[in-house]
C-alpha cells in the first residue's frame, strides 16, 4: 500500500509516518531524507542535488522525482511506502502519480493531518523549546506556513478531486492521532 501524508509544518507527519512505518512494515520516505541519502551515497542524482543545494538553490522536481523513482525501484519498497510530506506542489503530485503508474502502482490513500494554525503555533513553539530546531524560529515558521498555504495547500484539493483523501484530526496525543490514522487506513 502506497500512502501519502500531507499537512502543514508541525501537524505531526514525521511522527505519524514513523509510527505507520513501524506498524505496517513499510519504508517511510521524506524528501529531505531521500536527498541526503542520495548525496551521501554519491548517486548520480545525489551528485546533481549536492551541486544545486551547495549553490543555495531549491532542488528541482526532476531531481526529487528521480530520487523517488530510484527508491521505489529497491526491493524494500516493492509492497508499498509511506510518503512523508514528499508531495509539496501539484506538479510533484502529478509526477509521483506518473512514476507510480509506470510501476503499475498508485497512491492508495492520502492522509491529511488537519490542525488549526493556533495549535500549530503552540506545537512549533514547544518543539523549538525542546529540540532547538532552527526551522521552528518564529520568523521561519511564518515563512514555512506561507509557503505551505501558497504551494502545498492546493495539493489537498488536487488529491480530494482525484479520490482517496482522508482528513485526520491531528489534535490530541500522539497515540490518539495514530489511532485515528490506523482506523482510516483500515477503512481504505
Amino acid at each position: 500500500m502506497d500512502i501519502l501524508l500531507l499537512g502543514p509544518p508541525g501537524a505531526g507527519k514525521g511522527t505519524q509516518g514513523a509510527l505507520l512505518s513501524q506498524a505496517l512494515g513499510s519504508p517511510k520516505f521524506s524528501t529531505g531524507d531521500l536527498l541526503r541519502d542520495a548525496v551521501k551515497q554519491g548517486t548520480p542524482l545525489g551528485v546533481e542535488a549536492r551541486a544545486v543545494m551547495e549553490a543555495g538553490h531549491l532542488v528541482s522536481d526532476e531531481i526529487i522525482l528521480g530520487v523517488i523513482r530510484d527508491e521505489l525501484a529497491k526491493p524494500v519498497s516493492a509492497h508499498g511506502v509511506i510518503f512523508d510530506g514528499v508531495v509539496r506542489t501539484i506538479p510533484q503530485a502529478e509526477g509521483v502519480a506518473e512514476v507510480l503508474q509506470a510501476m503499475g502502482r498508485q497512491i492508495d490513500t492520502v492522509l491529511f493531518f488537519d490542525v488549526s494554525d493556533e495549535h500549530l503555533l503552540r506545537r512549533l513553539a514547544a518543539r523549538r523549546d525542546v529540540e532547538s530546531r532552527a526551522d521552528d524560529d518564529p520568523a521561519a515558521v511564518v515563512t514555512r506556513l506561507k509557503a505551505y498555504r501558497e504551494q502545498t495547500a492546493p495539493v489537498i484539493a488536487w488529491y480530494a478531486a482525484h479520490g482517496g483523501l482522508t482528513r485526520i484530526d491531528a489534535v490530541g496525543t500522539v497515540a490518539e492521532v495514530s489511532d485515528r490514522a490506523m482506523r482510516a487506513l483500515a477503512r481504505a
